[in-house]
C-alpha cells in the first residue's frame, strides 16, 4: 500500500530547517518537491546573455576589448 502525506514546512524557522534536514536523510522514502519562487519564474537568462554580461563587467574593469566566441 502507498500513502502519501502533503506537509508545509515552514523554512524560514529553525525547526522547519531541521526538520527539512532530518527528511533529506531518507531519500528512499521521501520525496521535497519545492515551490518555485515568484522572483524565479519572473526572469531568465540565456547562457549566452550571462556571458555578454561578464565580459562587459571584465572589458571595462581591466580596459581591455575583448570578446568571448561561446
Amino acid at each position: 500500500m502507498n500513502t502519501i502525506v502533503t506537509a508545509e514546512i515552514d523554512v524560514a524557522t529553525p525547526v522547519g530547517r531541521h526538520i527539512v534536514k532530518e527528511l533529506t536523510r531518507h531519500k528512499r522514502s521521501v520525496k521535497l518537491n519545492y515551490p518555485a519562487t515568484e522572483s524565479a519564474s519572473v526572469k531568465t537568462y540565456t547562457h549566452q546573455a550571462v556571458w555578454k554580461n561578464v565580459e562587459g563587467i571584465l572589458n571595462e574593469h581591466y580596459g581591455t576589448d575583448y570578446k568571448l566566441n561561446l
